[in-house]
């Protein structure tokens, strides 16, 4: 008990410390005063991913066409506009919550439940962390080229989603789909050149900041390199083919409508049905 004392003890005076050394001009922005608002959402993210696909377990699945293209576009503009405005903190901070939630909420509304991977739980959660990391002790300098790459990227990729959105009559202009995986990949391998170079000049970027960016570039590689061997170079098997409707819930998509395949499940068979719209 007498090493627990001392454990929390020292964590409440590193954190004590740790607040003497973060910027003072973000110390009044919204959600920056205290880490437990950002960690409350953090938690409120994986709550909802826990709830989210038990509430939609018997729950037909929303197409949500209209709002998809709505939004999609609509992150296209914003990230255009982080990737212009990056050295403005807030506005990152601010606007990236916002996808980082409504992403995830729409794969389960659809109940895309094989698209909510560990890939896409890891990079969404450990956002809002980071960012708050980041604003609050490194707001500005080097950090914010890997920022505003990705930005660039998510560009890219939000447009992409959008033209999907739109219907079948887009698929022939959608062949450029593996391609955004390999930029991402690039962009991390930028990141971890960028950082190593800093560190072998001497730059006055924190050098503890430096080797966080390319720890965690590395993770991504490691991640994104398994989802594209599997998406385009792996050949899943015949029985991963036949199980993969009943686990995840995929639905067939024909002109913006979603009729739910009708599957056996333990000898039972699931209800056909429309999905519902916006």
């Amino acid at each position: 008990m007498e090493v627990v004392t001392h454990l929390v003890n020292d964590t409440v005076e590193f954190y004590k410390w740790s607040l003497t050394i973060a910027d003072k001009r973000v110390e009044n922005w919204p959600m920056m005063s205290s880490p437990f608002p950002t960690l409350a959402l953090s938690c409120l993210y994986l709550l909802f991913l826990w709830v989210g696909p038990k509430y939609m377990q018997d729950r037909q699945p929303y197409t949500l066409r209209k709002t998809l293209i709505v939004y999609n576009f609509s992150m296209v503009v914003l990230n255009f506009y982080i990737a212009k405005e990056v050295d403005d903190c807030h506005t990152l901070s601010r606007d990236n919550s916002v996808w980082l939630f409504l992403d995830t909420v729409f794969f389960i509304m659809r109940k895309k439940f094989n698209q909510v991977s560990f890939l896409h739980v890891y990079h969404h959660w450990t956002m809002f962390i980071l960012w708050w990391i980041g604003i609050k002790w490194v707001p500005g300098g080097q950090a914010f080229l890997g920022a505003t790459i990705n930005s660039c990227v998510h560009v890219l990729m939000y447009g992409y989603y959008g033209l999907a959105a739109i219907g079948p009559q887009m698929q022939k202009y959608l062949w450029w789909k593996k391609y955004l995986t390999i930029i991402q990949m690039i962009q991390f391998h930028v990141t971890i050149g960028h950082a190593a170079q800093s560190l072998y000049t001497g730059c006055p970027f924190p050098k503890w900041m430096q080797w966080a960016l390319i720890s965690y570039a590395v993770t991504f590689i490691i991640l994104f390199a398994n989802f594209y061997y599997h998406a385009y170079r792996g050949k899943p098997s015949s029985s991963h083919k036949r199980d993969k409707p009943i686990a995840n819930g995929t639905s067939v998509v024909t002109n913006g409508h979603s009729k739910v395949e009708e599957v056996e499940d333990n000898g039972k068979r699931q209800k056909k049905g429309r999905a519902k719209k916006d």
